[in-house]
């Protein structure tokens, strides 16, 4: 009963206060001065500065210092503007949101992803959902540096759960993952045997350059032992899919994900080593701004990813 009374002296408050005195406010506010509002919303100074005085009469308070060159908020008007934009905020985001239910799942959602994930788990789902929403269209740009999707302009991102910023709101997709070595049944007939990861360093290992710069090391884990070990070899790449290609040629060891030698291991043309030292881990995520204002398409989509999930 209480909440009640508080929403109807609100509302007894703001309906006091006619929106365009607020908005007058708000943009001289915003703009410092009262031609530079006016501009923007296409009246007068004047006009303006009358609106503005007829808040401060109904609110019994002065908002601006006012001068020939000048023209800035008081302590009070620095207050209630702190307080009235994020309201006003909130109201214009519940009027779109609204508006957005009311709307069909369309429009372009940009996605940044890492090749690999894309063709994994990404394509697949996107092909399903567009197929149950033609209005919907989906840009991927595919990038093995971790962006800030805000700043680059992405609806959301797809990465490894572990990588995923902890102020990110993240929808796991697609299975566990798995990192193996993997080489060519040729080349382990003929090679060192291999029991533990410090064997490694007994054989040629294709290597993958980072796009920073750096090798990636390969890491192994077993009953609560972690090793990431360094390799060497004669043959560094810098994509997943040639230390893929090497390998089933027969130069030597790969550290790959499962899902891309999964053909191979079906083939027989390659063998998995270390099977005990390389568990699986949580897969890929989809993410994206907690804060942000979440359109029809994305809503869309999102329910579609937690229904299959």
């Amino acid at each position: 009963m209480a909440r009640d009374v508080r929403i109807d002296e609100i509302f007894r408050t703001v309906s006091s206060l006619p929106p365009g005195e607020l908005a007058a406010f708000l943009a001289v506010a915003e703009h410092g001065g009262f031609r530079a509002a006016a501009r923007t919303l296409d009246q007068s100074a004047s006009a303006l500065s009358h609106s503005v005085a007829g808040l401060e009469k109904r609110l019994k308070v002065k908002l601006f210092h006012r001068s020939t060159r000048n023209v800035s908020l008081t302590d009070s008007g620095r207050r209630f503007a702190s307080r009235l934009v994020p309201a006003i905020s909130e109201i214009g985001l519940a009027v779109e949101e609204i508006e957005d239910m009311n709307a069909a799942p369309a429009g372009l959602l940009r996605i940044n992803s890492d090749a690999n994930a894309a063709e994994q788990v990404l394509i697949p789902l996107l092909t399903k959902f567009m197929a149950t929403q033609p209005a919907m269209r989906f840009e991927i740009v595919s990038d093995t540096r971790l962006v800030d999707i805000a700043e680059g302009g992405f609806d959301c991102g797809i990465r490894l759960a572990e990588l995923v910023p902890d102020e990110m709101v993240a929808i796991p997709i697609g299975p566990d993952q798995q990192h193996i070595v993997v080489a060519s049944p040729g080349y382990l007939d003929n090679a060192p045997e291999l029991v533990q990861p410090s064997d490694v360093a007994l054989h040629k290992c294709v290597q993958l350059r980072m796009s920073g710069g750096s090798i990636y090391r390969w890491e192994f884990q077993r009953r609560g032992e972690t090793l990431a070990v360094e390799t060497s070899g004669n043959l560094v790449v810098d994509h997943s899919r040639l230390l893929l290609a090497a390998a089933r040629e027969g130069y030597g060891l790969a550290y790959v994900t499962r899902w891309m030698a999964s053909e191979g291991l079906r083939d027989g043309s390659l063998r998995q080593v270390l099977a005990d030292w390389t568990p699986t881990y949580p897969g890929l995520c989809l993410y994206y701004p907690r804060h942000r204002h979440i359109g029809a398409g994305m809503r869309a989509f999102l329910a579609y990813l937690r229904a299959i999930r």
